[in-house]
């Protein structure tokens, strides 16, 4: 027998979040839950449940460490994720009464951990509803907040928040982190070779699903949250496909004529690579390049599904692409692995698995990374470099420090190729677009357009 709507969503949730705690990425854990779930209704609140207590797990224990007797580390892990869950609900969830929260909290501690942990579940729930939310730590009249306050307020770890604070200040530092606490909205990018944004939007509304066009581009899509869209048929029959709009901005500013010779560096799952190859038309070659087999399957399988015959897909570390490639390709797309800090609202569980040490390692990588994609591109030919990460050691120092070494390189004016609100960014002219959660309702991301020059320039393919 099935368990009703809302108990078997609960106890979805509490599953991809034990797995989460093992480690397990927050996507693949929910993805793994889901299968489980057949009724709509269900599957959306089960991936609100599960990240919404992933995001906010650093207030939500604040919160209950001291209703506990023991450290909540101490605690089986099914009573400690009955109790994130039970206690999310009660602060952040106004549908759902605080009866239901706790005793759908209670039943999961009855399935998942010992007898006992029932009645202390339901004894620090009870005593959470009775009480209310506590008092928020506050600054001292006419003082900031300070890093701490703001960090256990909106559940993000303090070494995060300081950093933005001392570039951001305080008004915009608490606007980013309430942008990465809302849940993100999906959206799709019509394939141009069997509709556009507008036909697709058509076929969504007329299945009855919500959906909207987006705020940058025309392919762009955003369909209501909760819906899965790897069920849309306009998914499997490849008039379309998930991406987010900052991350379609880079295939605009790579901006591939048809015929032209692209290169991919680190393509995995397919999202930019197959941008690519629809915006030329699927005239040329895409070379989709990643470190890892069964990540290039993913590029494979994207392009079989939209139609794309001109990508080709291989396996090789990035560092080793000019051995093949030096001097050859229009251009080169350089999305390369980041601490992905701008990705927190569709990745909750990045905020607590990313330490402050892993930007200066991954710098290094990237340094090395977009070096040898710029050896691949051909005189006259356009690098774009882009992560979707905010912090600037992944992003400006590693432009300059690339343009430093490579005095036949130079910034391209990005301007001509951005939506008007975007190309009156101060870095546009340069070749520099960011984009913010709370400025721009997208990911976080950085894009750098560089063109190659030399002794015996050619220019890119013209568009026919």
């Amino acid at each position: 027998m099935s368990m009703p709507t809302g108990d078997g969503a609960r106890d979805a949730a509490l599953r991809a979040l034990l797995q989460i705690e093992r480690g397990a990425a927050a996507g693949s854990a929910l993805d793994r839950a889901l299968r489980e779930v057949p009724d709509v209704r269900d599957r959306a609140l089960t991936t609100e449940l599960a990240y919404g207590v992933t995001r906010m797990v650093g207030a939500l224990d604040a919160e209950l460490a001291p209703l506990c007797t023991r450290p909540l580390q101490a605690l089986e892990p099914g009573v400690r994720g009955a109790l994130r869950l039970g206690l999310y609900q009660l602060r952040y969830m106004d549908r759902i009464p605080a009866y239901a929260a706790v005793a759908g909290s209670v039943d999961l501690a009855r399935r998942h951990a010992r007898p006992a942990a029932a009645g202390l579940v339901n004894a620090i729930l009870r005593k959470a509803a009775a009480t209310g939310p506590p008092t928020p730590l506050r600054a001292a009249p006419g003082e900031a907040p300070g890093a701490a306050a703001l960090a256990q307020a909106h559940s993000h770890p303090e070494w995060l928040v300081r950093r933005w604070l001392a570039r951001l200040g305080p008004t915009e530092t608490i606007r980013l982190l309430r942008a990465n606490n809302r849940a993100p909205a999906v959206t799709l990018r019509a394939n141009p070779l069997r509709c556009d944004g507008a036909a697709l939007a058509a076929e969504l509304a007329t299945g009855g699903i919500t959906c909207r066009p987006g705020r940058w581009l025309p392919e762009a899509v955003v369909v209501s949250r909760g819906m899965a869209p790897g069920r849309l048929a306009a998914f499997a029959a490849g008039r379309c496909t998930v991406q987010g709009e900052a991350s379609m901005l880079v295939g605009h500013l790579a901006d591939p004529a048809p015929g032209a010779l692209c290169l991919d560096v680190a393509a995995a799952p397919g999202g930019k690579a197959t941008h690519l190859a629809e915006r030329m038309g699927n005239q040329g070659t895409v070379i989709a390049n990643d470190s890892a087999a069964g990540r290039v399957a993913l590029c494979r399988s994207a392009a079989a599904r939209l139609g794309l015959d001109c990508i080709r897909t291989q396996v090789a570390d990035g560092r080793a692409l000019p051995l093949a490639f030096a001097d050859r390709c229009d251009v080169v797309v350089a999305d390369l692995p980041c601490s992905g800090l701008g990705a927190l609202a569709g990745r909750p569980d990045l905020r607590w698995r990313k330490r402050e040490a892993d930007i200066a390692a991954l710098a290094l990588l990237q340094a090395e990374l977009v070096a040898a994609a710029g050896r691949c591109v051909k005189p006259g030919g356009r690098l774009v470099y882009s992560t979707c990460t905010t912090e600037p050691e992944e992003n400006e120092a590693i432009v300059a420090g690339f343009l430093a070494a490579h005095p036949d390189y130079e910034p391209e004016d990005a301007r001509p190729r951005l939506p008007d609100e975007l190309a009156a960014q101060p870095g546009a002219a340069a070749g520099l677009v960011r984009l913010w959660p709370h400025l721009h309702e997208t990911e976080g991301f950085f894009i750098a357009v560089l063109r190659r020059q030399g002794r015996g320039t050619r220019p890119l393919l013209q568009r026919r």
